[in-house]
């Protein structure tokens, strides 16, 4: 009787011992499979009538005039697990179309392709096809303050290629570093071996403050003319009030002119866009923008001040429900030189009218 009146002490003394260990152990993120999808139908009416209906060609959104079309659609897995995550999106639309026209056909219509590893406290390695880490917008519409993309994001990449490592210490700071193919580039080219490579630092210091600054260091030329590219981006995005959300940012970027030529072509871009919630349904957002690239890095005109475009646009939101958005817009581009044309006439304005209607899951 006393060697059993033992066991069972014991027993309850390891049952004891063994629930408080699960309790003090951390809890695992379950596995998780979630598929999503995004559709956005837009119309542009470009005042200054292009015969081929192609918008100005520094635009990769929203690129065709006179006619309705889709911009982006795509559907998307995504796997989450405590050690592993992945994501794999496949597109169709003009964005498609435009923007990755430089690359293979075989991957044309890849949005998302790529898997990650936690290999410590907050610490991930991602690798595959990644979205970009430069800037604050991205290809899909309703995630961005405006309807159209701004000079400085259609100008820099939307996506990136290559392995990154990502350091979240807690919920303010995020520290990466990548090792990309490329200036959005999903092939590297068989003439440039020249690999890329980017980091990005964001701080949080509230729920209303998001500070980021992210870097590129490469060459997009072949390696028989190596022009290397160093480049910052800059930003803030703000909530003042509960209605009344701010985005300021610049890019500053500078490029080798020649290859052993330590002069740099320089080139940047400030912005700011201010958004008014008047519900939950309706809001509107205006933005002021200027592109400065004299030396044509990254938009070449063959015009004497190069590429110097003020732009100004106004948008209203409209959310009937959660997953649908309509957007109207209007925006001017100015430029310093005559660098758009109406018909066959030189122009230094560009003013268009755009609408779209996305829809979500």
């Amino acid at each position: 009787m006393q060697k059993m009146k033992k066991h069972i002490l014991t027993a309850i003394a390891l049952t004891g011992t063994m629930a408080t260990m699960a309790q003090e152990a951390p809890e695992k993120t379950e596995p998780k499979l979630t598929i999503s999808g995004y559709a956005e139908a837009y119309y542009v009416f470009d005042f200054n009538k292009p015969a081929d209906h192609t918008r100005p060609g520094f635009l990769y959104n929203h690129t065709r005039h006179n006619e309705l079309n889709v911009n982006l659609a795509f559907l998307k897995a995504n796997y989450a697990a405590d050690r592993i995550r992945g994501n794999v999106a496949v597109m169709a639309g003009t964005y498609a179309h435009y923007n990755l026209a430089a690359e293979q056909e075989l991957v044309r219509h890849i949005y998302e392709a790529n898997v990650g590893v936690r290999i410590g406290e907050g610490l991930w390695v991602d690798a595959g096809i990644m979205p970009s880490h430069i800037g604050f917008e991205s290809a899909i519409g309703k995630d961005n303050f405006t309807l159209t993309r701004s000079l400085m994001a259609e100008n820099t990449p939307y996506y990136e290629a290559g392995a990154k490592i990502t350091w979240t210490p807690n919920n303010k700071w995020l520290f990466s570093a990548m090792y990309l193919n490329g200036w959005q580039r999903i092939k590297r080219p068989d003439a440039n071996q020249t690999p890329g490579f980017g980091t990005q630092i964001t701080f949080k210091p509230t729920s209303k403050v998001t500070l980021n600054w992210s870097t590129f260091v490469g060459n997009d030329k072949p390696d028989s003319v190596r022009q290397m590219r160093y480049f910052n981006d800059l930003y803030g995005t703000f909530a003042l009030t509960g209605k009344l959300s701010l985005i300021a940012g610049c890019d500053i970027g500078v490029e080798q002119p020649s290859k052993g030529n330590n002069d740099m072509n320089a080139w940047f871009s400030p912005i700011l866009i201010a958004r008014y919630t008047f519900s939950e349904n309706i809001a509107m957002a205006g933005r002021y923008e200027y592109y400065n690239d004299k030396d044509g890095v990254i938009i070449a005109t063959g015009t004497p001040n190069g590429f110097r475009t003020s732009g100004y646009s106004l948008n209203l939101d409209v959310s009937p429900v959660s997953q649908v958005m309509f957007r109207l817009e209007g925006k001017l581009y100015n430029s310093k030189d005559e660098i758009f044309t109406k018909g066959e006439v030189p122009r230094k304005e560009n003013f268009s009218i755009a609408t779209s209607l996305a829809f979500s899951f």
